[in-house]
């Protein structure tokens, strides 16, 4: 069976882009990984398809919005394996952190929010 990794975005014209090429790309080619990525604007409700909010009590920038984004979760949750939440709070994905998730292969899932408060809004969520 295949390796698939999900990857959630709101640009999923960028995928799979470098990882097309090369040893990734020979390996995609060769059916021994797939890449999946799902478009997170697919499961906005309005007719602008928007996925970002202003942050609860004001402040600069934007966030994204929980409900859009469980949505997208629950769109791949059928596939085995853990989310791998990548933060840049987090402690770096390294070897060390990947070897647990091995047995969970062919799948896994990967998503990488920017804001804080959107992480912080999906954890609560579950």
């Amino acid at each position: 069976m295949t390796w698939t990794a999900h990857i959630l975005t709101i640009f999923p014209g960028m995928f799979p882009g470098p990882l097309g090429h090369s040893l990734a790309g020979r390996a995609m080619a060769e059916k021994i990984w797939d890449l999946k990525a799902v478009d997170i604007r697919d499961f906005a409700v309005d007719v602008h398809r928007t996925v970002d909010d202003s942050p609860f009590g004001g402040g600069p920038g934007m966030v994204m919005r929980a409900d859009v984004l469980d949505a997208a979760l629950e769109s791949v949750a059928d596939a085995p394996g853990p989310v791998i939440y990548l933060t840049p709070r987090g402690s770096a994905f390294d070897q060390e952190r990947a070897d647990p998730v091995r047995p969970y292969s062919p799948r896994n899932w990967k998503y990488c929010p920017r804001p804080p408060p959107c992480r912080n809004r999906r954890r609560t969520l579950r």
